[in-house]
């Protein structure tokens, strides 16, 4: 009888591991389907609706700040295209970075692909669009504005102390292009640092998206919105406007 009872113990405690390990094994299974989950996911939103990037320069201060943390929309941009006064940020159109060797290492580069980390590629850009295609835009007027179809513009985003007349340039937006300038003019090497290709111009395919919204630091978070003025003036849609006033000696 002990034998046979031995026997008998045997067999349900073997079928308790059996459980044990069946349940264990279905635990790990879950988990790992969860976090392919959300790391297709991640990968998803990343690619195709928002993207995170650091500041990494003072040329679009001090509406950004360096090391400040952004959220970029992807899929305003391919919905609405880019409007004036939209902070974009934008793949190089070719020579306005110089070459970089990335120093961010195997894990870093994999976190920044599934967007747990903000990319560091070292060829995105952000300004603000100042003009979309087939704006005239020049500068500068008797005041030191930019000139935008005929109107001069009042800049309250431009950093405190900052003009904006450092380099003279009359021009035609070209088809599928934007303008774009930093809110810190004096040390933003933006569109008007490279008119001699495509008269400065972004090419639109360039755009990565819109930034919306600033995260970090948590003293700097908030939204980035296009400013009322000087872009809600409707004057400013009269791409016919071929006069402007006149131009500083």
């Amino acid at each position: 009888m002990s034998s046979s009872d031995s026997v008998g113990g045997g067999t349900a405690n073997s079928d308790e591991s059996k459980k044990d390990a069946g349940g264990t094994w279905r635990f790990v299974r879950e988990v790992a389907i969860v976090l392919v989950c959300a790391l297709v996911l991640s990968v998803v939103v990343r690619t195709f609706f928002i993207q995170a990037f650091y500041v990494p320069s003072a040329s679009m201060e001090n509406t950004l700040l360096i090391n400040d943390r952004i959220l970029a929309s992807k899929i305003t941009t391919r919905i609405s295209g880019v409007s004036r006064g939209d902070v974009i940020v934008f793949k190089d159109p070719g020579g306005w970075l110089p070459p970089t060797k990335t120093t961010v290492g195997p894990v870093a580069k994999a976190m920044e692909f599934i967007g747990l980390l903000p990319s560091s590629s070292g060829d995105d850009l952000v300004k603000r669009a100042i003009g979309i295609a087939g704006d005239h835009v020049m500068c500068c007027d008797a005041k030191g504005q930019i000139v935008l179809n005929g109107v001069g513009l009042v800049e309250p985003y431009i950093k405190p102390g900052n003009g904006t007349d450092q380099v003279p340039f009359d021009i035609v937006v070209p088809a599928d292009s934007i303008f774009v300038m930093g809110d810190n003019r004096g040390s933003s090497a933006d569109s008007r640092y490279h008119l001699e290709k495509n008269d400065g111009g972004v090419p639109v395919d360039n755009v990565v998206g819109k930034v919306f919204l600033k995260v970090w630091p948590f003293s700097q978070f908030g939204t980035v919105p296009i400013p009322e003025i000087p872009f809600n003036n409707p004057a400013l849609n009269n791409q016919n406007q071929t006069t402007a006033p006149a131009a500083q000696n």
